[in-house]
Order: structure tokens, then C-alpha cells, then sequence
């Protein structure tokens, strides 16, 4: 065999030789990768569900809480709810494992980097847009009134109480099941309403003083804020809510005759929108862990001394990195 087509045989093979070490590499590169993304996959999954665990024991943390202070307003002859309870009181963010035995295995120093909060808030502290219509669907212009006060303190369009009471007449009203010949469909939370062509940024507004429960509930004044108190009670003004509010730190309102004894002259108190006691919670609990976080909100609903949860919602993100 010639010199130059030995030489040409031996180049053709050493680049055959570097093409299939390049093959061979890739699909080594390729399935390292993919064994590496299934692990962080697993590790991510078993992570996200060691969280639920944990926040599903802090939501049944915060039922047994609600469940002791039902058993002990009834022993105490007591039907009112107030922030000076130990329901009221946050869950400051703590180390996971201080919750955990205090042994050598479970403590402090040894356990995992997560951190747990949470609270529990009186739903009936806010207008429950719910009873802006009654089990027929038909509005109550009472409660129309009362959100357009709340409206106006909120910044919100004046219409805004018309057209969110409209929606939700139409929504609850009698007649088809949602989304059956166009039947719009019920909103079960506040942001729901955006569905029915309420505008996002006046939701937004209401927020902090407004929310949508399953049924309609009167506002507790033990625990209303100033601004939701001078909605639900028709002719009272910004003074004396406040003197409510500073009158209830130093006792609660026990009863609701005890409320009404505060109230200036001619007004009154409506006891289908105004009490002194809780049967809705809403629960928010939040799990750190690293740069992930994970929160949850739960609505309970208490009826005697049987707690039930109605509505959760997860969600799980990200904490910036400096």
C-alpha cells in the first residue's frame, strides 16, 4: 500500500475515532445532566412536601386554638369574640426546630434552616360583600349604602358599590348552573369578582377592610377597624367609632346591648349587620426555608365547637438574594 493512501486510511479513522468520542461524550454529558435534573427535580418535590406537612400541622394548630377558645367562652358563659384572645396573637417567624423535641437529635442548633409564622384574623372583621344580597339574589340597599361609605374612605369609584351589588346579584341570583347558558360563574374570594367585570384596582382598594365569605355575616364590632364599623353602622360618625374602638381596648363589647349603650342618640345598631362575636377565621401561615417560601391561607368556618375548613390556597416563590 502507498505511503499517502496509509496516511490518508490513518486520517480518516483517528477523525472517526474523535467523532465517535465526541458522541460518546455528549450522551455521557446528556445523561449526567438529566440524572442531575431528575435528583434536583425529587429533592424540589420532596422538599415542597415536607412544607405542606409542616403548614398542614400549623392549620390544625390554629382549629385546636379556635376550638379552645369556643370551649372556654361557653364555660365562661361568654358568646363574644376580641382581639386581647389568644387567637388574636401572631405567630412571630421562629425557627422551625424550636418547635421540635428538645433533645439531642431535635434541637436548635441541629435542625433544618426553616423558619415558620403565621396568623390568625377575624374574617368578620371586614364587610362581608356577601350579604350585599339576599338568598334570592335581590340587593339589599342597606348594605349597598354601607359599602359606598366604605367606597369613599377607600378611594374607590363612586359606583363602585352599585356595580360590585349587581354582579353579585346576577351571579347568586336563581336559574342555571354557572357557566350553563352563559350563567356567570359564583365567586368564592374576593378576587373572584374580577370574573364579573369588577375592576382589579378598585378590588384593590376595598381589600383591606372587604372580603367575600360562602354566606352573609354580620361585622364583629370587637375586632371591625374604624372604617368598617362606620360602614355597617348607618349614622355613625368618624368620633365616635373611634371612641368604640378605644372603649373596647379597655373591655370588650360582651354583648350587644353593651355596644349599643356607647352609640350616640338615635343611632342603632342593626344586629343582622353588626355583633360582638366571630364564627369565620382566616389562617395565613408561612414556611422559609433557604430561598424558598412557601405560604398558605385557609378560611375556617366555627360553628360551636366544630371547626371546619372551607377554602385553601397555596402558593410558593422565591425570596431575593442581596
Amino acid at each position: 500500500m502507498k505511503p499517502a493512501l496509509r496516511a490518508r486510511q490513518g486520517g480518516s479513522a483517528l477523525l472517526l475515532a474523535m467523532i465517535i468520542m465526541a458522541l460518546i461524550t455528549t450522551a455521557a454529558a446528556g445523561m449526567v445532566w438529566q440524572q442531575t435534573r431528575a435528583v434536583q427535580v425529587e429533592a424540589a418535590e420532596r422538599a415542597r412536601a415536607q412544607a405542606g406537612w409542616v403548614l398542614g400541622g400549623a392549620l390544625d394548630w390554629a382549629r385546636l386554638i379556635l376550638r379552645e377558645d369556643a370551649r372556654t367562652r361557653r364555660q365562661g358563659g361568654h358568646s363574644f369574640d376580641s382581639l386581647d384572645e389568644p387567637w388574636a396573637t401572631p405567630l412571630a417567624e421562629a425557627r422551625l426546630s424550636t418547635f421540635l423535641a428538645a433533645d439531642q437529635e431535635h434541637n436548635a442548633d441541629s435542625g433544618p434552616e426553616a423558619f415558620i409564622s403565621g396568623t390568625i384574623v377575624d374574617a368578620q372583621s371586614r364587610f362581608n360583600l356577601r350579604g350585599l344580597v339576599d338568598a334570592a339574589g335581590k340587593v339589599v340597599p342597606a348594605q349597598v349604602a354601607a359599602l359606598q361609605r366604605l367606597a369613599n374612605l377607600a378611594g374607590a369609584p363612586g359606583d363602585a358599590a352599585t356595580q360590585i351589588a349587581d354582579a353579585l346579584s346576577q351571579a347568586f341570583a336563581p336559574g342555571p348552573e354557572p357557566g350553563v347558558h352563559g350563567a356567570p360563574i359564583k365567586p368564592a374570594k374576593l378576587l373572584d369578582l374580577t370574573w364579573l367585570g369588577i375592576d382589579e384596582a378598585t378590588l384593590t382598594r376595598l381589600a383591606p377592610w372587604v372580603d367575600l365569605l360562602p354566606l352573609a355575616t354580620p361585622v364583629n364590632a370587637n375586632t371591625a377597624p374604624r372604617e368598617v364599623l362606620l360602614a355597617a353602622i348607618d349614622g355613625l360618625d368618624s368620633g365616635s367609632a373611634e371612641r368604640l374602638v378605644q372603649a373596647r381596648q379597655r373591655q370588650p363589647f360582651e354583648t350587644p346591648a353593651a355596644l349599643q349603650a356607647l352609640l350616640p342618640p338615635g343611632v342603632t345598631a342593626d344586629a343582622a349587620r353588626v355583633s360582638v362575636g366571630s364564627g369565620w377565621f382566616e389562617v395565613s401561615g408561612r414556611l422559609r426555608l433557604d430561598e424558598r417560601v412557601l405560604e398558605e391561607r385557609s378560611l375556617l368556618q366555627r360553628d360551636g365547637n366544630v371547626v371546619n375548613v372551607r377554602r385553601r390556597e397555596r402558593q410558593s416563590f422565591s425570596t431575593p438574594t442581596f
